[in-house]
């Protein structure tokens, strides 16, 4: 119906992490578990799933790690959502099939760059107190 584990916002993490690290070489994934304390193996499966879906690409060695096969700007959170969770709401019916519609279209929007500059801006933002 309208589920989503854990691995998404995890790997919405992850790719945020790995997007505000830069596209010059490829980063280990130990580095991305470090960053969005995620475990190592827990973020492998995930990435794993990514790369097969072609938004990633792996390379091995002492160099070696993660790095986008497409740019950040063209993946969306939903596309993260759908490939590791599932169609979110798929099978939903009645009030749960427009809020799973109203989701799809909030994810739909939101890319993993724009995400990695909305939480940039929350992290800089002055707090204020009386």
């Amino acid at each position: 119906m309208l589920s989503i584990t854990s691995k998404s916002p995890y790997a919405v993490r992850a790719l945020t992490e790995l997007h505000r690290l830069g596209d010059t070489e490829p980063v280990p994934i130990a580095e991305l578990a470090r960053r969005g304390d995620i475990p190592v193996q827990f973020l492998e499966q995930l990435f794993a799933t990514l790369r097969r879906a072609g938004i990633l690409r792996s390379q091995r060695g002492v160099k070696g790690g993660y790095s986008f096969a497409k740019p950040a700007e063209q993946v969306t959170v939903l596309e993260v959502v759908d490939l590791l969770d599932g169609p979110l709401g798929a099978e939903a019916t009645g009030v749960f099939a427009r809020a799973a519609e109203a989701t799809r279209a909030v994810l739909a929007e939101a890319n993993i760059a724009d995400v990695a500059a909305e939480e940039a801006r929350a992290a800089g933002a002055t707090m204020y107190f009386i």
